[in-house]
């Protein structure tokens, strides 16, 4: 069994920043890509950003420029720094990883997601 959880949201004003933290634990054999999603009342969840094993990165248009992803593979951790924050990016956030068990099964997983809420 694979556990993703997510840390480090809260309440911030816009303009602020906050940086979320995502751990995964249990039977890893090694993390591929991981992601960010985020999903506001009433709204489907949305990809917010990804990142390959080897650090590939990619961003929806709404927040290249202010978010960054990246990763610690020795840790399997993977953040998510959140700049210049807008009342728009209040979400739960959620992370999400492609998970090569050890039993040699690939397998995405879920955090419980993180509540991040922007005040203007």
């Amino acid at each position: 069994q694979v556990q993703l959880v997510e840390s480090g949201g809260g309440w911030v004003q816009a303009g602020e920043s906050l940086r979320l933290s995502c751990v995964a634990s249990g039977s890893i054999l090694r993390l591929n890509a991981m992601r960010w999603y985020r999903q506001a009342p009433g709204n489907q969840r949305e990809l917010v950003a990804d990142i390959s094993r080897d650090g590939n990165t990619n961003y929806a248009d709404s927040v290249k420029g202010r978010f960054t992803i990246s990763r610690d593979n020795a840790k399997n951790m993977a953040y998510l720094q959140m700049n210049s924050l807008k009342p728009e990016d209040t979400a739960v956030y959620y992370c999400n990883a492609d998970v090569l068990s050890t039993s040699f099964r690939e397998l995405r997983f879920w955090g419980q997601g993180t509540q991040v809420t922007v005040s203007s």
